[in-house]
C-alpha cells in the first residue's frame, strides 16, 4: 500500500501542477471565477490522474468496463468535495485563493486514494455474498 501511495502521490504532483497551471492562469489571466477555474483545472488533473494511475499506480488491477465509470464517480465525487471545502476556505476562513486551493487538493488527495484503492483500482473481486439456503 505504500509503494500505492508513493506512486499515486507522483502522479498527484502530475495532477496538481497540470490542475494548479490551469486554475492560476484562468483566474489571474482570463479572471474567471476561482470555484470555476478549480473546476476546470481539477477535470483535466482527473483525465490525466486516471490514464497515469491506470497504467502505473495500479497496474496489477485487472480493469472491467467498470473502471472508468468507478473513476468518474470517485473524482465527482472529489471535485464537489473539493469546490466545497476551497469555497469555505475562501469565502469561510478568508484564506487566499490559492492556498485555499493547496489546502482542499491536499485533503481531497488522501480521500480519493483510499477510494480507488478500495474501489476503481481494487486487486482482488469482491468476495460473494454466502447464500442463506446453502
Amino acid at each position: 500500500m505504500l509503494v500505492q501511495f508513493v506512486k499515486f502521490g507522483i502522479v498527484g504532483v502530475s495532477n496538481t501542477l497540470l490542475a494548479f497551471a490551469i486554475y492560476t492562469v484562468l483566474l489571474k489571466v482570463f479572471g474567471v471565477w476561482y470555484l470555476a477555474a478549480s473546476a476546470i483545472g481539477f477535470v483535466v488533473g482527473a483525465v490525466n490522474g486516471f490514464l497515469l494511475n491506470r497504467r502505473w499506480t495500479f497496474a496489477g488491477h485487472v480493469g472491467d468496463s467498470l473502471t472508468p465509470v468507478r473513476w468518474g464517480v470517485v473524482q465527482g465525487c472529489g471535485l464537489v468535495l473539493n469546490e466545497g471545502l476551497l469555497f469555505l476556505f475562501v469565502d469561510g476562513a478568508g484564506i487566499e485563493k490559492l492556498l485555499g486551493q493547496a489546502c482542499a487538493t491536499a485533503i481531497v488527495t488522501v480521500i480519493t486514494f483510499l477510494v480507488n484503492r478500495a474501489w476503481t483500482f481494487r486487486m482482488h473481486p469482491p468476495v460473494a455474498a454466502v447464500d442463506a439456503d446453502s
